[in-house]
């Protein structure tokens, strides 16, 4: 069963670097990630979600194909990828995987402004490794299907950059 986890960032570009992150992880094997989105507050209050694979793109390469191919069959394939890729776009911008939209920007409304929002639904992890991959990053947990044990680890982890950054650097005397 998937895990829901929803992190929260002080700037704009913090979520969108550990979601690289995250990609990276998934290519070591170390992740499977079923869905991991970028919700953006701006500055003016509107919320904008950065989703990782974008439906309207596929749709319409889909349905240009597609109706290229019926366009063969009636001896008119412009006007079949024409209308094909037309429908393609329409479907593909009203298809919703993963994690549902209206949950995440209902969820990013309630960010500040200039602020983000990482949104992941993970199959599977090795925690350790993740958690080590993590632990430079910071944020705030805003909400998980995890148990409230792993939920405070999670945040434990998260919170070690920040205590990093707040260590004194010491310098050196000559």
């Amino acid at each position: 069963m998937s895990q829901l986890i929803v992190i929260g960032y002080d700037n704009e570009y913090q979520a969108e670097e550990v979601r690289l992150k995250l990609i990276k992880l998934q290519q070591e094997y170390l992740i499977d990630l079923e869905d991991a989105v970028v919700a953006i507050k701006k500055k003016d209050g509107k919320v904008k979600l950065n989703q990782a694979i974008d439906l309207t793109a596929i749709g319409i390469v889909q349905g240009t194909f597609w109706g290229m191919l019926v366009g063969l069959i009636f001896m008119n394939p412009l006007l079949g990828a024409t209308i094909g890729g037309a429908s393609g776009a329409i479907s593909g911008a009203m298809s919703d995987l993963g994690i549902n939209d209206n949950f995440m920007k209902e969820i990013a409304s309630h960010l500040q402004p200039g602020t983000s929002a990482l949104f992941v639904l993970v199959r599977s992890a090795t925690p350790d490794k993740v958690a080590a991959e993590l632990s430079s990053s910071g944020g705030k947990v805003i909400q998980t299907s995890l148990s409230h044990a792993d939920e405070a680890k999670l945040q434990a982890v998260l919170d070690q950059a920040k205590a990093a950054s707040l260590e004194p650097v010491a310098t050196p005397t000559v």
